[in-house]
């Protein structure tokens, strides 16, 4: 009887402590759902309020009007609204799929001393004028299966970065069930652009084949990309090396033109984009600048990455079109102190920034 008993009090002890664990908080749990938003850095240049960018859109008379455009990739501007407001609703109009991986500068690698990997984040959210925008899970599912010599998970970085949160908004505003998987590119030689580039294609192109995802519909690539940034005032350095009279000017905008039409536009290959590098950066040192597009790494990396997403899914290449190219000082601004923004550079013939709109197919 005795040991009857001892038996019956340890079945019910087991069965205490199965039933009690069913009620234990697991921490590692907790962790997995907590919501992690990146929060937003630039509350000058862009806008932190839906009403903010809804004004910016009737200023410039831009109607909402929804399309049936799929456009596979994009390079749009990452200055201040006031400067670039237009450009960015014309680079991101044909961008419709409800997941976009974004390509972005990582302004402050140097911060960090990062150079040679991609950049992801582990946020959950990331804040935006329209609500919480949701990371992908395909973020994290990215990162699962792609070797892990060639990123970091670097959540400062991508905190402090503005190219992206720059674009998110107009993006947001049109498509509420956005979801977005931002990836940052810091100092990379052209070599390895290439090798990470194919990486990420390769499982990026898995993936959506095993989801039955469509490149164009369902997910898309938006590159985050200033041109020139031009003049002797306020930059680090005489960044002028065709004068700053108009004479100057007209020669700058047109180099940028050049590197457009000789790298960007037309039928993408890889001869187009090791150019690019070579327009951009000194082939003696690939951390330093050889014609100053703050994208002399997000755009290699990006069109690259873009482009050899569609020729494994496609068996063809991207084909990018020019839509447009402006400045900060070559049109009429966007009036926009009134609405709690400004401005985080001065603009002036000693002092502009360029920006380029392409869209591929």
């Amino acid at each position: 009887m005795r040991l009857l008993f001892i038996l019956i009090c340890l079945c019910c002890l087991c069965c205490f402590c199965c039933t009690s664990k069913k009620n234990v908080i697991n921490p590692a749990a907790v962790l997995a759902l907590e919501k992690r938003v990146r929060p937003v850095h630039d509350t000058i240049g862009f806008t932190k309020y839906s009403w903010q960018l809804d004004s910016i859109y009737n200023r410039l008379g831009i109607k909402d009007s929804k399309n049936k455009m799929q456009w596979k990739a994009a390079i749009s501007p990452h200055d201040d609204y006031k400067y670039a407001g237009r450009l960015y609703y014309e680079s991101l109009k044909g961008i419709n799929a409800n997941t976009i991986i974004l390509i972005g500068v990582a302004h402050r690698a140097r911060n960090f001393s990062l150079q040679d990997k991609i950049i992801f984040g582990d946020f959950t959210h990331w804040q935006s004028p329209y609500g919480a925008l949701k990371v992908s899970d395909l973020n994290a599912e990215i990162m699962a299966k792609f070797p892990k010599s060639s990123y970091l998970v670097h959540n400062e970085m991508q905190e402090l970065e503005h190219s992206l949160e720059a674009i998110v908004p107009f993006l947001h505003r049109k498509n509420k069930n956005l979801q977005i998987i931002p990836i940052l590119v810091p100092y990379i030689n052209y070599e390895t652009i290439d090798s990470i580039s194919n990486a990420l294609s390769e499982v990026v192109s898995k993936i959506l084949k095993e989801k039955h995802l469509e490149y164009g519909k369902d997910v898309a690539v938006v590159i985050s990309n200033d041109a020139v940034h031009y003049g002797n005032e306020e930059w680090s350095g005489d960044l002028a090396p065709f004068g700053v009279d108009n004479e100057g000017t007209k020669k700058a905008r047109a180099f940028d033109m050049e590197i457009i039409e000789k790298c960007l536009v037309n039928e993408i290959s890889l001869e187009k984009v090791k150019t690019f590098t070579e327009y951009t950066v000194k082939n003696t040192d690939y951390k330093e600048y050889k014609w100053v597009w703050c994208g002399r790494y997000s755009v290699p990396f990006g069109v690259s990455f873009a482009n050899k997403l569609n020729l494994t899914l496609s068996n063809k290449p991207l084909k990018g079109t020019f839509l447009n190219y402006a400045s900060s000082i070559d049109h009429e601004l966007i009036k926009v102190e009134d609405l709690g923004m400004g401005t985080t550079a001065i603009a002036t013939q000693k002092h502009w920034v360029g920006y380029a709109s392409i869209k591929y197919e």
